[in-house]
């Protein structure tokens, strides 16, 4: 598989523009076919592009918010120890209802 994803190193011509020429091992080529074949991504590029947008989030964490999430799943772990749970219909309604509020607020 080749693929075209700029703006590091410049061997070819796409759409008038330089981009990166790469080529990855099966094992990658297998993984971004299966992200491709989801429907959630347009082409090879945004599978890049987002797998290296997460990564980037994941490693700027700061260590106050790794030990937030760190506490946070432990919290829910204590609860769900307890029985402290709710269905998954109750969990959609909470999801949403925080992302209607982020909406909301941004």
């Amino acid at each position: 598989m080749i693929v075209f994803f700029e703006p590091w190193e410049y061997n070819e011509i796409k759409n008038g523009e330089l981009a990166m020429q790469l080529t990855v091992l099966p094992e990658l080529e297998t993984l971004i076919n299966k992200r491709l074949s989801s429907g959630g991504y347009a082409n090879v590029e945004d599978v890049l592009r987002r797998a290296l947008v997460s990564q980037d989030a994941e490693e700027s964490r700061t260590d106050e918010e790794r030990r937030a999430l760190s506490a946070h799943i432990d919290e829910g772990y204590l609860q769900a120890e307890r029985g402290e749970l709710i269905d998954d219909a109750q969990a959609r309604r909470e999801i949403q209802a925080m992302k209607d509020d982020w909406r909301l607020y941004r």
